[in-house]
């Protein structure tokens, strides 16, 4: 699957320069002129990295990324025509992962591409093996912490009962295998549990209220006439 780039720029000559190159190189793009509209796409959409410039309508490119890193990790190089040292250093201690001055031989720009797509893949690599070990499972944006009987979804914490968590946490742990009611509510309710098996459509409607429909996603999937399934995020 191509990396989709976010390229946030109000040179339209330079943004179309770039873009075009990208695309030649295999991503698919999106462009942005204004930093306050930026933000908003970037933090709807979820990009796998932001070229950014700093001098910005709207709202500048260090502003822009401050907030962005609030609720999101997305890696970011940013484009300028200032080379002093400290709007370098002002640009790395803000968050950018790498820092490219104008003008700039296009090779380089995509080997810092390059770079920093293969940093950020580590990097998310090494945290789902810490989450793992720490007893976190994940779903996009979505962290479940047993230890901590704790939900978040993008830092922000999603209030369960103890069996809609035993529910989530059921379908997290069996990602992409369609679990039937009986299962669930064998999970849920326990094995002695007397009752209808749509106990179960109750719970998963109260998750999908406080997660699908809060956070505007499509995470639990009904299997008609089987059950339930989380598939997992490639």
């Amino acid at each position: 699957m191509a990396a989709q780039i976010l390229l946030v720029e109000d040179d339209e000559g330079l943004a179309r320069f770039i873009e075009l190159e990208l695309m030649h190189d295999g991503y698919e793009v999106k462009k942005e002129d204004n930093g306050r509209t930026a933000l908003n796409l970037a933090t709807e959409e979820d990009f796998d990295l932001i070229l950014l410039d700093i001098m910005l309508p709207g709202l500048n490119g260090l502003e822009m990324m401050r907030r962005l890193q609030q609720v999101k990790q997305t890696p970011v190089i940013l484009l300028t025509a200032r080379d002093a040292v400290m709007d370098k250093v002002a640009g790395l201690d803000a968050g950018a992962v790498d820092y490219i001055t104008k003008p700039f031989a296009i090779e380089e720009l995509l080997a810092r591409i390059r770079v920093a797509l293969k940093l950020h893949s580590r990097l998310q690599l090494e945290e789902v093996l810490v989450n793992a070990q720490e007893g976190e499972l994940c779903w996009g944006a979505l962290t479940l912490s047993e230890p901590k009987h704790q939900v978040k979804y993008a830092g922000k914490e999603i209030t369960l009962t103890n069996r809609e968590f035993l529910m989530l946490q059921t379908l997290l742990e069996n990602q992409d295998i369609v679990l039937s009611r009986d299962t669930l509510l064998e999970r849920v309710c326990g094995y002695n549990y007397v009752g209808e098996t749509n106990v179960v459509d109750v719970y998963v409607r109260y998750l999908r209220s406080k997660i699908d429909e809060v956070f505007d996603v499509k995470m639990i999937e009904t299997v008609r006439g089987v059950g339930y399934v989380i598939k997992s995020k490639e």
